[in-house]
């Protein structure tokens, strides 16, 4: 067994203790945080980076480049450690200092880029980068590459129908390059036409949930499909923070702020739905990532 052995086949975890005695919905949480790396990118970039050798486009020759708010390039670099490949990464400069940690631990190159321009400031520069010598790079540009949600559709959508035993009823999480979720809802709606698929949106575009994209006012991903999505809901940065910290005190479980919106986005829905209904989110990435962000610092 190796590392890309280890990726996927993750837990779907209750959040009863969230919702309190005897709910009249359930909500599950399909814990990504699980996966080697620490987070659900660890899916999209073994299936980019593999897609990429076997159609020999990326060899020990090749340097592999794209942008990252910090997940997916933690998933390049610990796959680059484990293949052999170099890795470059564009990153915006704000992004805090556990990710660089960690990319820096696995042996990537990070390229800061201008903080104000946000993710989408790294992926036009990793682009133009790639532009400019394209026989140095095999780039990925998780954004765009089919192969991103595809994966889901053959792997997150199939462990959840076979963990809720084809019972859930709605599907709800946020986006950033939209890939798990526009994957995940494409084979549950082929599976079963009557699961809702629910996507979480920040409130506002000047939001502080990491990793997550506010789509009207950013850069709108190619893979992204309008069509999957059944209805929306909006959530706030300080709901994100708040029920992170309530996942960790009343589960145990450490995640990440998108996991908080996933989970604060799916008790907003719990309030609309039908007893009986089973809701199914996901912890996108682990809290350790996070640790030196104000959402910790605060102990109400």
């Amino acid at each position: 067994m190796n590392v890309l052995d280890l990726i996927g086949n993750t837990p779907l975890v209750t959040l009863d203790a969230v919702l309190g005695k005897n709910p009249p919905v359930r909500i599950l949480a399909k814990a990504e945080l699980y996966n080697p790396s620490g987070s659900v990118k660890d899916r999209a970039a073994k299936g980019m980076i593999l897609e990429g050798v076997n159609a020999g486009k990326l060899d020990r020759d090749k340097t592999v480049i794209d942008a990252t708010s910090g997940n997916t390039g933690i998933s390049y670099a610990m796959l680059g450690a484990h293949f052999g490949f170099k890795v470059r990464l564009y990153i915006p400069a704000n992004a805090n200092k556990e990710r660089k940690y960690m990319l820096r631990a696995y042996g990537a190159e990070i390229v800061e880029t201008d903080p104000l321009e946000s993710s989408d400031g790294a992926f036009l520069a990793a682009k133009d980068e790639h532009a400019k010598n394209p026989e140095r790079y095999f780039f990925p540009d998780q954004y765009n590459n089919p192969v991103n949600p595809q994966v889901h559709y053959e792997t997150t959508a199939v462990e959840i129908l076979a963990q809720t035993e084809g019972r859930i009823t709605h599907f709800i999480s946020s986006m950033g390059t939209s890939g798990t979720f526009m994957g995940t809802a494409k084979r549950l709606k082929e599976e079963d036409g009557r699961v809702k698929c629910v996507s979480i949106q920040p409130d506002s575009p000047l939001h502080g949930i990491e990793g997550t994209k506010h789509m009207a006012s950013t850069i709108r991903p190619g893979i992204y499909q309008r069509d999957l999505i059944d209805s929306e809901i909006q959530v706030s940065t300080e709901e994100a923070y708040r029920f992170t910290r309530l996942l960790a005190r009343t589960t145990g479980i450490l995640a990440g702020i998108s996991s908080g919106a996933n989970v604060a986005g799916a008790l907003k829905l719990a309030k609309v739905l039908p007893r009986g209904s089973l809701i199914v989110t996901v912890l996108a990435d682990s809290g350790t990532r996070y640790l030196s962000d104000e959402i910790f610092k605060d102990n109400r």
